[in-house]
């Protein structure tokens, strides 16, 4: 990666950062990407046997307390397993364990009870147990305030009822990380964070669901029957959910963004290796300046979406509100990995748009980034708001 190749003095990581990135280089290199290719074709991966290993090399609760799991360090050190994840040869493992770490768990560890941290997120950060974040529903999706899944209350418990829809880690998670409403009525008020184990009478797992790409990541549809959880397995307070969903869904566009910079970086250097070897009318094709003119824009683009999503971390580590600049990381993020797949596939010709070639399964896994987390148009919407540049307001 440009970024860990040659660190300068204005390079936010130390020489632990890059020990400690060559440790996860390693794993993944003699743990992870021999079995990829069989885990893409079983559309699936033991995300039970794998995340153990992965928790005693360091890839989760990084930035969290030691005290539930965690290893108390930088948030840097995070930014190093994000990046790092990218060397896995494919995107449904590096966004499984994504989930893991930066979507189903910030708002337990910033605003979860004692007992429910050694209970649930203690467990999932030494990688015994597999969680998920549900949130989306079949008539919900960008539009956060629509859900309809209801926990109502019932004596010191929730009964829950409802469906999730699009869910990873759905059909192996220990417990799920539930947005329901928890007080009548529609919009984004009245919604609860609550932890929902997946052994509760009345959860099932509705359906197992086939995608375009990341056929290595479970996603699944969700139901849930008359679901009763203890009360004490909310997050913080009653009707403050959709709040800490909000901010929860800031970290997870900082890692999307992060990693669609180093997946579309190494993409293009394969481009690159292959152009160099791969000759037409008599010269190699990376001789051709209309192709080395665009490949050098890409990774113009590719550099500035890295610099603006390290800016968003130093915010982060400041304890500023990231909220406009992550918005517009993962929006950027989203359109350039669409660009790199499809401009990387064309040069690549035949051999691009072959299964048994990497563009081919890049070009499948990458159409995600501009829907999950957050679509395009929300993220237009987002910026538009800061900016004061929506119909009728005034910044």
């Amino acid at each position: 990666m440009l970024q860990s190749a040659t660190p300068s003095s204005a390079s936010p990581f130390t020489e632990e950062h890059q020990a400690f990135r060559q440790t996860l280089r390693r794993f993944i290199e003699k743990e992870v990407n021999p079995h990829v290719d069989k885990w893409e074709e079983d559309e699936n991966f033991p995300a039970h046997e794998l995340f153990p290993k992965m928790a005693q090399v360091g890839f989760f609760g990084v930035s969290y307390p030691e005290e539930y799991g965690g290893q108390g360090l930088d948030y840097w050190y995070n930014v190093v397993v994000v990046e790092e994840l990218t060397n896995v040869n494919c995107g449904g493992i590096p966004m499984a364990v994504s989930v893991q770490t930066d979507m189903a768990t910030p708002a337990l560890n910033e605003f979860g009870s004692h007992e429910l941290k050694k209970k649930f997120l203690e467990p999932a950060m030494r990688g015994q147990m597999v969680c998920s974040i549900a949130v989306t529903e079949p008539g919900a999706g960008s539009d956060v305030a629509s859900i309809q899944t209801r926990a109502e209350s019932d004596g010191d418990h929730y009964r829950i009822n409802g469906s999730k829809l699009y869910i990873t880690n759905g059909t192996q998670a220990d417990w799920i990380c539930l947005l329901a409403r928890t007080e009548p009525g529609t919009g984004y008020r009245g919604m609860s964070l609550i932890i929902v184990p997946t052994k509760t009478p009345g959860f099932t797992v509705s359906r197992k669901l086939k995608k375009m790409g990341n056929h290595s990541s479970d996603t699944a549809e969700l139901s849930f029957d008359n679901v009763r959880v203890p009360k004490s397995n909310r997050i913080g307070e009653e009707g403050m959910g959709f709040i800490l969903q909000m901010q929860q869904f800031q970290k997870e566009r900082l890692v999307s963004a992060l990693m669609a910079a180093c997946g579309a970086e190494k993409v293009i250097r394969l481009t690159i290796s292959y152009l160099r070897e791969r000759k037409a009318f008599g010269q190699p094709l990376i001789e051709n300046q209309w192709i080395y003119f665009h490949l050098a824009e890409l990774i113009s683009e590719v550099e500035h979406l890295r610099q603006m999503s390290y800016h968003c971390v130093r915010r982060l580590v400041a304890g500023e509100d990231m909220t406009r600049e992550a918005s517009m990381a993962k929006l950027k993020a989203g359109r350039l990995v669409r660009e790199t797949a499809d401009w990387c596939m064309q040069f690549h010709g035949g051999m691009g748009y072959m299964e048994e070639y990497p563009i081919a399964r890049y070009f499948r896994d990458s159409r995600l980034l501009s829907i999950g987390g957050g679509a395009d148009e929300v993220m237009l919407g987002i910026i538009a708001k800061f900016e004061g540049i929506l119909p009728g307001k005034k910044k």
